[in-house]
């Protein structure tokens, strides 16, 4: 997808729809990776999550993170969609659209599809009181009321941009509101604290029946516009012969059917996620290339072999900036875990593969990549993560001290650093087309 060398390389097919998809625990770097790819498309979109997924572009002096917008925002050519897969906020995404306008982006590329489901506030007191309920045993959600958004989607009791559209969302607001408060319409159903429950209302309460029906019908002027036929949309482009950027979010371990259960998001990120999140067929589907770091994160609970509770660890936290571009917190670190890479390259079917954050290694003398599970001396798989017993193979390579951030090619790392590159592209079974050697949108190595 980067370069020519690079498509001779990878197995490709006709499809006109693209797929950059996380195969790890998200923050691999897809929304620089889109960033730079997403000028040679007529669309860039994305097909699920919500503004629990911060993808973060640099331009020069420019820091961007976008949370809701497709992250090809920054580039003049493509429209920006919102699939049909996705649960939004109204104020993240009319705050998100305010920023961009304010850069001088032309919001008008943005567009929503009418199955899109909205994301209402008492969604996130939902999500932070069953966190908050699981004690020790919390997930680690952001907090956005992504997940509950997804529950009532899947019990037939959400709200979908075509609601808003059609004006049909305020008696199924009400019902849901009411039914939430206990069939108390005057009553407040969620406190400040992020609590369910009937209370006195109060001036600085305003998630009363009446004070939703009035946030969200106040913010319909400023949605409205972009909301769209999602498959009349995209079809009609796809036909015309326009070219489509598919942006995943969070990553493939994270993955709500494939991932590190329960421990994941609501969502499949995977790239068959693709497909459902924006009523695609499979035959439409091109390439598909994953996005990797050259180690591992994750934010939140659940399973990491990997990870290094060492000076190594917070070297890679510190040097990698490794804080949640939603939360801010700090981000659990370790090496790459070539046993869950090949999972998820293998249930992604990937095309190719993008490495990022290799220069974030320079200066170790020894880098590590885990090879191997096994419980009880016996050899398993991925799906053994989250055994108490699992235990770890490391294959150790040579690190070195070369400064990376000039790097264009993949033929002009320092011989270490190719060595490595070389065994990560063995271990995933797809070729590497490219390795960031530094934040901004030009520090690509390409093949």
């Amino acid at each position: 997808m980067l370069s020519e060398g690079a498509k001779r390389r990878s197995r490709s097919t006709d499809g006109a729809a693209d797929v950059v998809v996380g195969i790890q625990w998200g923050d691999e770097g897809k929304g620089r990776v889109v960033d730079a790819l997403a000028n040679r498309y007529d669309i860039v979109a994305r097909f699920g999550g919500g503004d629990n997924a911060g993808h973060t572009i640099v331009v020069g002096d420019q820091k961007l993170a976008l949370r809701v917008v497709p992250s090809g925002a920054l580039q003049a050519r493509p429209d920006l969609f919102i699939g049909g897969g996705t649960v939004i906020g109204l104020e993240s995404l009319v705050a998100e659209i305010d920023k961009l306008a304010a850069l001088g982006v032309d919001v008008r590329r943005i567009k929503i599809s009418d199955r899109a489901h909205v994301v209402f506030p008492y969604h996130v007191a939902l999500d932070a009181a069953n966190e908050a309920a699981r004690g020790s045993a919390a997930l680690g959600t952001t907090a956005r009321g992504i997940g509950p958004a997804y529950t009532d989607k899947a019990a037939r009791s959400g709200i979908t941009f075509a609601d808003l559209r059609d004006g049909t969302f305020r008696e199924r607001l009400n019902a849901r509101l009411v039914a939430l408060s206990g069939n108390r319409e005057d009553h407040v159903i969620l406190s400040e604290g992020a609590e369910l429950r009937s209370a006195p209302k109060s001036k600085d309460q305003r998630n009363s029946v009446s004070d939703v029906l009035e946030q969200t019908t106040t913010l319909l002027p400023r949605v409205l516009p972009h909301v769209v036929d999602g498959v009349e949309y995209l079809h009609g482009a796809l036909e015309s012969g326009k070219r489509l950027l598919i942006e995943g979010a969070q990553g493939s371990l994270l993955d709500v059917g494939y991932g590190t259960y329960p421990f994941v998001t609501s969502s499949h990120t995977i790239a068959g996620g693709a497909c459902i999140g924006l009523g695609l067929g499979p035959t439409q589907i091109g390439t598909v290339a994953g996005v990797a770091k050259a180690y591992c994160t994750r934010v939140g609970g659940g399973p990491f072999p990997s990870e290094l509770h060492d000076e190594i660890g917070t070297r890679l936290r510190e040097r990698g900036a490794e804080f949640g571009t939603v939360t801010g917190r700090p981000r659990r670190c370790g090496w790459f875990d070539a046993v869950a890479a090949r999972y998820a390259a293998r249930i992604n079917g990937l095309t190719s593969a993008i490495v990022t954050k290799l220069d974030v290694l320079s200066g170790l003398e020894r880098i590590a990549v885990v090879t191997g599970y096994r419980v009880e001396g016996e050899p398993v798989s991925f799906g053994a993560a989250g055994n108490p017993r699992l235990e770890i193979e490391l294959r150790w390579l040579d690190g070195w001290s070369d400064d990376l951030s000039g790097c264009r090619k993949l033929a002009n790392l320092p011989r270490a650093a190719a060595a490595y590159v070389a065994y990560l592209e063995e271990a995933l079974g797809v070729p590497i087309d490219a390795v960031s050697v530094g934040p901004e949108r030009n520090q690509l190595a390409v093949a």
